[in-house]
């Protein structure tokens, strides 16, 4: 394209020789298509931008997604969250010295809801912090990208030779010094969410924790509270209806044992509590084995462990996935950013038929 400066164009206006005249508006036309040819072929290429290719399939870039000048996709756990999308969680339990290595390659693989607990017997929290640092690092991601969840775990869940907070104070400075280890160990200034491991022995005890949780909250160390391994739909609703702040999470085994928590599931859908699922495949193995349930997962695109992931999204629970196999963390993320897109994996029919196979209560 032909720029003229301001001198140029004084002198063009004044001259009138037909040859020059024609010249010049020769240049203009195609320096005015040549901008135009640009502008198209941008367009062309931010629309080709807009979907990204992920293990063989076209998705939509959502809000749940940036990227890394270098390409690499970035997920923020603060945008899903405002999506009210589903997602997975991975989860840290029995990973003892390769947590950090796992952490951070869940991480890489598109992972940003990270659950742990301040119970050395089964958990390597300082471990998780190493790892989500990391991977973060070697991403660009910011604290705000990701969701710690950890546990408050009572003396009666911790090994005796490596309790991380002194058994001899108090339940309240046991449950104070319990977060502190837990910040220190996860390198943050706050917890997203901090989850009761179990109920206590006594209903009394359950509440004294309980209002620590509160404190905790007020003070803006703690996001969100929540319950795990409560298996009693009239324990949690009595909590429930005693907290001032109320439990966000239920963080329960989903298995035929407990007759898959319906009456739980259904409180917590009511109240809007999220319903976190752990044991989810190991306690399932019969249904995930069987012929038809195989074959369901074919016809998705699935294995028969993400049809099953795939199956609780569709609930409207959140699984945790525990895997320390690398392709599976991809395939477990994949599932994830399909229910991100707004895929609709699964249809009414669908989930009937597995629940079905399964065993679920209608």
């Amino acid at each position: 394209m032909v720029i003229v400066n301001p001198t140029q164009r004084k002198k063009a206006k004044r001259c009138n020789h037909p040859t020059l005249t024609a010249a010049i508006v020769v240049s203009t036309v195609i320096g005015v298509a040549w901008f135009i040819s640009l502008s198209m072929i941008g367009k062309s290429s931010m629309d080709k931008d807009s979907k990204i290719t992920l293990r063989g399939q076209s998705h939509s870039v959502s809000e749940t997604e940036h990227y890394h000048p270098q390409g690499i996709m970035q997920l923020s756990a603060k945008s899903m969250l405002q999506s009210k999308l589903p997602y997975i969680v991975y989860g840290t339990a029995w990973k003892k010295d390769a947590t950090a290595s796992l952490v951070s390659k869940a991480v890489e693989s598109g992972f940003r809801f990270i659950d742990t607990a301040c119970q050395p017997k089964h958990y390597n929290e300082a471990g998780v912090g190493e790892g989500w640092k990391e991977a973060a690092a070697k991403l660009g991601l910011k604290r705000s990208d990701f969701f710690l969840q950890t546990k408050f775990t009572s003396l009666d869940g911790q090994d005796p030779n490596k309790i991380p907070y002194n058994e001899l104070e108090v339940l309240e400075e046991q449950v104070k010094q319990s977060l502190a280890k837990s910040l220190h160990n996860l390198q943050t200034d706050y917890i997203d969410s901090l989850v009761m491991h179990s109920p206590m022995r006594s209903y009394e005890d359950t509440l004294r924790v309980w209002r620590v949780f509160e404190s905790f909250v007020q003070d803006k160390k703690v996001r969100q509270l929540g319950l795990a391994n409560c298996y009693d739909h009239k324990k949690f609703l009595r909590l429930y209806e005693d907290a001032h702040i109320k439990p966000k999470v239920l963080q329960n085994r989903f298995y035929r044992d407990t007759g898959f928590d319906t009456e739980l599931r259904s409180l917590c859908d009511a109240y809007g509590v999220t319903y976190q699922s752990f044991w989810t495949l190991t306690a399932n193995r019969e249904a995930i084995n069987s012929h038809e349930w195989k074959t369901m997962a074919q016809s998705k695109s699935l294995t028969p462990q993400t049809l099953m992931y795939a199956y609780m999204m569709s609930l409207g629970n959140t699984p945790l996935s525990g895997t320390t196999d690398a392709t599976h963390m991809k395939e477990d993320v994949d599932i994830m950013l399909r229910f991100q897109n707004g895929e609709q994996v699964l249809s009414k029919d669908d989930v009937e038929t597995l629940s079905s196979l399964l065993g679920v209560p209608p």
